[in-house]
């Protein structure tokens, strides 16, 4: 799908009277008679298309006086996967305001993240989704806020200053102006029977169909650092560090859902914590564009049609990654959780877990620099390529971040001693979130090209996946689970 779809009147016509959820978060209707906007999959019976008209965002709608329909809540749409997908300048901008860089920073902190003055930033944004970095920071801030006041039983108070209001004030008159309905109002909507567990917040994480959940979660499970993350109970569990204090989220798939549980230690952390959820488990993908490109190879096609709907699992946190990464190099996946279960212990951050299980937050790059590099149980040469790493995440010469150039990033990564393309693509690919990242250097993906009949020679292999692009990091999903060995990181 391309951008600016909104602009396509017929086709989304099209979708608003077919009630295709496919649609969700690409485009939104406004309905010109009633002034309430609605996703594309609105159960109620579609307006005629002289009184719809189509906005890019919910924070368009809600500009040009629109509030959110109170049957389909438009606003809990899955994100566009556009943002997602795309490397320029407005998706970076996109992925930071969900990461709540503007509620933190303000506008400016935002353009200079980016590189670029707020004028550019507020001009390029407008000209693409019909609002501002302000106005969609406020878009977000009127969901947190209608969250916390349907999931808990937080005074109003405490749920205003938890969303990033600047006053009683304006929650009010915010909450009003989308939903149409005041705050207690809205309390009052919720089902009597919601059960409320004082510091933990219960939510669905929407997603758009289908999801395959096996490899998503299974890859997690098989990765998981002990004391910072663990499978129980069918549920994948893991410590966040986020910028006012700690959470800890619990994450379960459902057939049409991601049953979230969070208990964060400060309540302005919400919104980004449940970004940086969504993110780790690629919910704002679109399977059906992905599925659709893969399926025109006629040996990934039986694969797709077997499972689709798999999404690349990705990370909470760029930088740990990118660390877990440099200590599975050239060993199994047991050795390299236990390098890293002994760096957590040593040097991570406690935390409590009313569920017990999980100990600590992952050690940041500050700590691990610290390192005396002796210390470390790995060969002299990937020391070096760790205290590297280490030495320029904490004094900020590379940065990691959900708004990271990705073609810019690989270079510096390369740049570094011991990166070979395998740990750069492996970091752009579940880090950074590049879409079209490819491993074929890798063990899994070769052993399965050979099995399938593929070439299997890293450039042979790269010549015949140009026909895959972008979606080369899904193609990785789907190759990689014709394998049943357990996962091993092997090349540099």
């Amino acid at each position: 799908m391309q951008n600016g779809m909104h602009t396509d009147t017929e086709r989304c016509v099209r979708a608003v009277q077919s009630k295709d959820a496919r649609f969700d978060g690409w485009f939104f209707t406004a309905v010109l008679t009633t002034r309430i906007y609605c996703r594309p999959s609105c159960p109620v019976v579609p307006p005629k298309p002289e009184n719809m008209t189509f906005y890019p965002s919910a924070a368009a709608c809600q500009q040009a006086g629109f509030r959110a329909c109170k049957r389909c809540r438009p606003d809990t749409s899955p994100g566009s996967p556009e943002w997602n997908q795309r490397a320029d300048l407005v998706a970076r901008a996109m992925r930071l305001i969900a990461d709540g860089t503007v509620d933190r920073e303000g506008v400016p902190g935002l353009a200079a993240r980016l590189g670029y003055s707020t004028r550019q930033i507020e001009r390029q944004l407008l000209a693409e989704l019909g609002a501002g970095p302000l106005a969609l920071a406020r878009a977000q801030r009127a969901q947190t806020a209608r969250l916390l006041i349907e999931t808990t039983a937080l005074p109003m108070a405490e749920i205003a200053f938890a969303a990033g209001f600047s006053s009683i004030r304006t929650f009010n008159d915010t909450v009003r102006d989308v939903f149409a309905l005041s705050p207690s109002e809205l309390r009052n909507r919720r089902p009597k029977t919601t059960v409320l567990t004082p510091g933990t917040l219960t939510l669905r994480l929407p997603f758009r169909a289908p999801l395959n959940p096996d490899n998503l979660f299974g890859h997690l499970a098989a990765t998981a650092v002990p004391g910072v993350e663990e499978w129980r109970a069918g549920a994948y569990r893991r410590t966040l560090r986020l910028a006012y204090g700690h959470g800890i989220a619990s994450l379960t798939p459902k057939s049409d859902h991601i049953a979230c549980r969070l208990t964060l230690s400060d309540l302005r952390d919400l919104p980004v914590a449940i970004s940086r959820c969504r993110r780790m488990l690629d919910l704002d993908a679109d399977p059906v564009a992905v599925d659709d490109q893969l399926r025109t190879d006629p040996v990934l096609a039986p694969l797709v049609d077997k499972a689709p709907g798999r999404r690349v699992p990705r990370t909470v946190d760029e930088a740990e990654f990118a660390v877990r990464a440099v200590l599975g190099q050239q060993v199994s996946t047991a050795a390299a959780r236990t390098h890293a279960a002994r760096l957590v212990t040593a040097h991570g951050e406690p935390v409590d877990d009313p569920e017990g299980g999980l100990t600590h937050l992952f050690p940041s790059p500050e700590a691990l620099a610290a390192v005396d590099p002796e210390s470390l149980a790995m060969p002299r040469t990937r020391r070096t390529t760790f205290t590297t790493l280490v030495g320029q995440l904490a004094d900020g010469t590379l940065h990691l971040g959900v708004e990271s150039d990705w073609a810019e990033t690989r270079a510096q990564l390369l740049s570094l001693p011991g990166f070979g393309p395998w740990t750069a693509d492996v970091i752009a690919m579940r880090a950074l979130g590049d879409p079209d990242a490819f491993l074929p250097t890798d063990l899994g993906i070769r052993r399965a090209a050979q099995e399938l009949g593929l070439p299997s020679t890293p450039a042979a292999l790269t010549a015949r996946a140009a026909a895959w692009r972008p979606w080369r990091a899904y193609a990785v999903q789907y190759l990689w689970a014709t394998d049943s060995h357990p996962i091993n990181f092997l090349p540099v």
